[in-house]
C-alpha cells in the first residue's frame, strides 16, 4: 500500500536542571557559588531522504521523542545538551500542526531539514543567581520542558514530468520505457494503485523525473475511483505527458474527461503545460483511431498528438525530448530555506496574560508564566520567592486581588496547580 498521509506526535527533549553547589577546596574558606547550568534537551528534526518515496514507516512508529538535557554540576560545569533527533522523510512531504492546520514546513530538496519541535532550555544553576547583595544563593531553576507537536505529514510526490491520462492507457508501460523503474502493469484498469517514480537520462550529465500518476475516471476530483487520492500528486509536477488510449472506445471523450478533473481539482493543475501523445500505435484499431481523431482532424484537441507505442519504442524518445524542451523553457523554481522554530521573542515575552475564573480558582494564561513556572524549583524557598517577585513585577498579583483572590484559592498554570496564600 502507499502511504502518502500520516500523524505523528514529536516531543522534544528537557532541559536538564541547574544545580545548587558551593565550591568544597581545601585551604580555600567559604568558597562561592559554583552550581553549572543543566544542557539543553534535543531538537526534533525532520530532514529529506531521497531514498524514501512513502511515509509507510509511521505506520509502525508515531510517536518520537528527543534525548534530555543533562543536568549541571559543581564546578561550573553546564550539562550535556540532548542529541538532536532526525526523522527521515521523503521529498515533497508537506508538514501541518494537526491541531491548526498552519504549514511548518515544506520539504523538497535532498538534506533540507525543518526543526519541528524545539528542546527546552537547560535551567541556571545558582553560580548564575549570584550578586553582590546574595553571594551565596540557594536557588537553581529546573529544566524547561521540550515542544510537543502533533504533526500531520501529508506526501506530495516530486517530479519533472508527470504521466496522466485514463486508466490502463499506458502509462506504466511507457514509464518502464524511458527509465529503469519497474511498475506492476497489467491489461486491466487501474494496475497502478500508486504513483511509480523513474529516472530518465537526457544526455550523459542530464536526468529527469518522471511519475506514472494512477488513472483517473470521472469525478475524480469529488473524489470518485482513486482521483482525490492521487491527483494532489500532480501539483508538483512542471510539465504533464497526457496519454491518450489508441484501443478506447472514444478518445476525444477521455481527453475532456481527464481536462475536466484537473479543472475541476484547481491549484493551477489545468495551466500546467501539457504534451499530448496517442499510444498503443503498435495496434491496427489505435492506427486508425490516430488517422481519425488526430491526423484526420486539424480543429480537434488531439490533432497535436504524437503517435507513439511503448512496445515497440516508436516515438518514445520523441515524446521524452518535446516535454524536456518544454521543462527547459519554464523559471526555475525558488529556492526553499529550511524551516525552524522560533523561542519565544522578546515581544512575546511582553504580550501579557489573561486571567479567568475556572473551579472556583483562577487559571492564568501566559507562556511566560507557564515556562516561569517549569523552570522554578519549587524544592528551594529563594526559588519559590523570587517567583512570587516575578508575579508582583508582572502585575498578575494586583490583577488577581482585583479579581478577589483569596488565601487558599487555587491559581491554575497549565498543568500546574498553586495555593494562593497571604
Amino acid at each position: 500500500m502507499f502511504y502518502d498521509e500520516a500523524q505523528i506526535t514529536v516531543i522534544a527533549g528537557r532541559g536538564g536542571d541547574g544545580v545548587v553547589s558551593f565550591r568544597r577546596e581545601a585551604m580555600v574558606p567559604r568558597g562561592g557559588p559554583d552550581g553549572g547550568n543543566g544542557g539543553r534537551g534535543g531538537d526534533v528534526i525532520l530532514v529529506v531522504n531521497r531514498h524514501l518515496n512513502t511515509l509507510g514507516r509511521f505506520r509502525h512508529q508515531r510517536r518520537f521523542v528527543a534525548p534530555d538535557g543533562k543536568p549541571g554540576r559543581g564546578k561550573n560545569q553546564t550539562g550535556r545538551s540532548g542529541r538532536p533527533l532526525y526523522i527521515d522523510v521523503p521529498p515533497g512531504t508537506v508538514v501541518r500542526d494537526a491541531a491548526t492546520d498552519a504549514v511548518i514546513a515544506d520539504l523538497v530538496r535532498h538534506g533540507q531539514q525543518a526543526i519541528v519541535a524545539r528542546g527546552g532550555r537547560g535551567g541556571r544553576g545558582n553560580a548564575a543567581f549570584a550578586t553582590p547583595n546574595n553571594q551565596a544563593p540557594q536557588m537553581a531553576e529546573n529544566g524547561a520542558p521540550g515542544e510537543t507537536r502533533e504533526l500531520l505529514l501529508t506526501l506530495k510526490l516530486i517530479a519533472d514530468i508527470g504521466l496522466v491520462g485514463m486508466p490502463n492507457a499506458g502509462k506504466s508501460t511507457l514509464l518502464a520505457a524511458l527509465t529503469a523503474a519497474k511498475p506492476k502493469i497489467a491489461d486491466y484498469p487501474f494496475t497502478t494503485l500508486q504513483p511509480n517514480l523513474g529516472v530518465a537520462e537526457i544526455d550523459a550529465v542530464r536526468t529527469v523525473v518522471l511519475a506514472d500518476i494512477p488513472g483517473l475516471i470521472e469525478g475524480a476530483s469529488q473524489g470518485a475511483g482513486l482521483g482525490i487520492e492521487f491527483l494532489k500528486h500532480i501539483e508538483r509536477t512542471r510539465v504533464l505527458i497526457h496519454l491518450i488510449d489508441g484501443l478506447s472506445e472514444d478518445p476525444l471523450r477521455d481527453y475532456h474527461t481527464i481536462q475536466k478533473e484537473m479543472a475541476a481539482f484547481g491549484h493551477g493543475l489545468i495551466d500546467k503545460p501539457q504534451v499530448l501523445a496517442m499510444t498503443k500505435m503498435d495496434l491496427p484499431d489505435a492506427q486508425a483511431a490516430y488517422e481519425l481523431y488526430c491526423k484526420g482532424d486539424p480543429t480537434s484537441p488531439l490533432h497535436d498528438a504524437l503517435p507513439i507505442s511503448a512496445a515497440s519504442g516508436k516515438n518514445t524518445r520523441a515524446l521524452l525530448e518535446r516535454a524536456v524542451r518544454i521543462l527547459d523553457e519554464l523559471p526555475s523554481l525558488p529556492e526553499e530555506e529550511p524551516v525552524a522554530l522560533e523561542e519565544l521573542t522578546a515581544a512575546e515575552q511582553e504580550h501579557g496574560f489573561e486571567i479567568t475564573r475556572e473551579g472556583g480558582g483562577f487559571r492564568i494564561h501566559s507562556p511566560v508564566v507557564l515556562r516561569r513556572v517549569e523552570t522554578t524549583r519549587w524544592d528551594l524557598d529563594e526559588a519559590v520567592q523570587r517567583f512570587q517577585r516575578f508575579l508582583e513585577r508582572s502585575g498578575i498579583s494586583a490583577a488577581l486581588e482585583a479579581q478577589g483572590v483569596k488565601p487558599g484559592d487555587i491559581i491554575y498554570i497549565g498543568d500546574y496547580e498553586l495555593e494562593w496564600g497571604e
